[in-house]
């Protein structure tokens, strides 16, 4: 039997990102928090400790930072009439697992919205029509603008300690020669740090896209081009390039992270908790169904616990938070064959193209030097900042040289044709090694009607509940969005007058491959927006079924960004939290009337 813990104000399930902004703007308010993550106890140190945490095969290889799979796991198929299997093997995305989940992985790329995709539909309805929109496709609007988000990027920007260079402050230009994006909505105040420095990759692109005629800018990055003391009182180190971003926990304090920025000041705090290794298996429900008593959870030694509170925050990776909603019975689940229904519907990822450009060895672009968010990039094609009228596609890219730092076992490229191994691989790596460069297209994902997530009837997970089954193909809208992107960036390929250009776009009648990593940007299935027969939660990211329960995180996206979402994230959850803060906590109850 259940074992039931004393009663808080809130819980919080998942301690990323997400629950770590969560668990301090709700003790700030003066709650009893208590935060459960599945994965281990996690932080700088040790696991930051260098030199054991620049290890390739233990990050990259054998992905300790990331999910267990033999535990759960989603299935995968490509449609409707297939039967799915489980995805066993991390590879096309990389679901985090421990104090500060996702947030301590990331490799920093720390982007806001284009404006656009907020009112996806209505903006492509009221500049192409109607008819625009391909049948199917379900994209939609998030209920909220930029305007009222833009105070919350920018405090997201000030706990993260952010790099950038800033196009417009308070309608003001200021980024004209200072590497801004001409494309980038106006802002309340510059980032907190200024951009970091260009390796020679990000100089040979900009230079390249600019003679082509695009508009080249400095990515914004959560490594720190210099210290930093964010709105916490939570110290950083400058960033060194060191190359170990994505995957790692970085040893120099220079990658925003939950642990990093966030837990040293929760860590003050004696009315937050965070247990770890505790595997939230439900959100419990009150006989009505219409509000949540708390959750029940398995601790590290395997005893059934119930956590009871007044307020839920399901703030897990996008996947958790809609397996959990559906194992506990909160919203309608989607029937792709009437439309109707929310949780499920609407999931969506990312539609990645890759170039690569190989040099003579009088090119030497060192790829091992690199930070996870640096880097320049064009949005002459992202959003709406072209055309689409006679191209017949939805949806935009930015393109980008973003150098990371290219790992000596997984990050290997040769030209086609190159043995798998032996001499003449090895002579290849030699030769192109520290003569190359990539560069993506990194296209916004549409939703459909065709991609969603449901219950799996055949597969569990190792406590006996039902595996979160993943409906997933490229449509055509994908594959024509993603030759278009990829034959604008091929000009600025071209124009750095390299050997050979490598990689390209999708081409039709591709699949899904989840064997090869992709990005771990995805989203929806647990939709906002401002009508419950479409959306599984309100602006306000409240459960329009269980107002006690609130599901902010890249679930709540309708469709998926041009941009990286972690900004995006971050921003919605402090709108969230504001609104529980000013609003649910004085008069509990729905935010916004059905």
């Amino acid at each position: 039997m259940a074992n039931e813990m004393r009663k808080v104000d809130a819980v919080i399930v998942g301690f990323g990102w997400v629950g770590a902004i969560m668990a301090k703007e709700l003790t700030e308010a003066g709650l009893n928090v208590v935060a459960l993550e599945r994965g281990p106890h996690r932080d700088t140190y040790p696991d930051g400790a260098y030199p054991q945490s620049i290890d390739e095969l233990t990050y990259n290889v054998r992905k300790k930072l990331f999910q267990d799979l033999s535990k759960s796991t989603v299935t995968i198929r490509h449609d409707a009439s297939q039967t799915a299997v489980p995805y066993r093997q991390l590879a096309a995305f990389l679901p985090g697992t421990g104090t500060g989940g996702a947030g301590l992985h990331w490799s920093g790329v720390h982007f806001r919205v284009d404006p656009i995709e907020l009112r996806m539909r209505s903006h492509y309805e009221e500049r192409y029509g109607k008819h625009f929109i391909p049948e199917g496709m379900t994209i939609q609007d998030f209920g909220v603008t930029y305007d009222e988000l833009e105070p919350f990027f920018d405090k997201a920007e000030k706990v993260f300690g952010t790099s950038g260079s800033a196009w417009s402050i308070r309608g003001k230009v200021v980024g004209k020669e200072k590497g801004g994006n001409p494309f980038a909505p106006d802002r309340s105040d510059n980032f907190p740090l200024p951009a970091q420095k260009r390796t020679y990759s990000a100089q040979l692109f900009a230079q390249a896209a600019e003679s082509v005629g695009y508009h080249p800018y400095d990515l914004p990055s959560a490594n720190t081009s210099g210290p930093y003391t964010n709105t916490y009182g939570a110290q950083m180190g400058p960033c060194n390039f060191c190359g170990f971003c994505s995957g790692y926990a970085c040893y120099m304090y220079s990658k925003a992270s939950p642990n990093v920025n966030i837990l040293p000041a929760l860590r003050q705090e004696p009315k937050f908790e965070l247990r770890n290794n505790a595997y939230v298996l439900r959100v419990n429900l009150s006989d009505d169904k219409k509000r949540a008593t708390g959750v029940t959870y398995v601790d590290g030694q395997g005893r059934e616990q119930v956590q009871p509170a007044d307020l839920v925050i399901l703030s897990a990776f996008q996947f958790h938070n809609v397996h959990l909603m559906l194992l506990s019975g909160i919203g309608k689940p989607y029937n792709p064959i009437t439309n109707e229904g929310t949780v499920g519907r609407n999931f969506a990822y990312q539609n990645l193209s890759t170039l690569k450009a190989l040099f003579d060895k009088n090119t030497t672009t060192n790829p091992f030097i690199g930070a996870g968010g640096a880097g320049v990039g064009v949005d002459d094609f992202n959003a709406d900042n072209f055309d689409h009228g006679p191209l017949g596609f939805v949806g935009g890219s930015p393109f980008w040289v973003n150098q990371a730092g290219t790992k000596p076992i997984s990050g290997l490229p040769v030209p086609a044709g190159t043995p798998n191994w032996g001499s003449k691989w090895k002579a290849a790596v030699a030769d192109t090694y520290t003569h190359h460069l990539s560069m993506d297209a990194h296209g916004a994902h549409q939703s459909y009607r065709a991609n969603y997530l449901d219950l799996d009837p055949n597969y569990k997970d190792a406590y006996g509940q039902p595996l979160l089954r993943m409906t997933f193909d490229w449509q055509e809208n994908d594959i024509k969005m993603a030759q278009f992107m990829v034959g604008k960036m091929h000009k600025i390929a071209e124009a750095m007058n390299p050997k050979m250009i490598i990689g390209g776009a999708k081409k039709p009648g591709t699949h899904f491959d989840s064997t090869v990593y992709q990005t771990t940007h995805i989203s929806g299935g647990a939709i906002m927006g401002d009508d419950p027969k479409t959306s599984a939660v309100n602006r306000y990211l409240q459960s329009w079924d269980v107002p006690n329960v609130f599901v902010p995180g890249a679930s709540a996206f309708p469709q998926g960004l041009g941009y990286n979402p972690t900004g995006m994230v971050a921003a919605l959850t402090y709108w969230s939290a504001k609104a529980i803060r000013e609003h649910y906590l004085k008069n509990p109850g729905p935010l916004v009337q059905a």
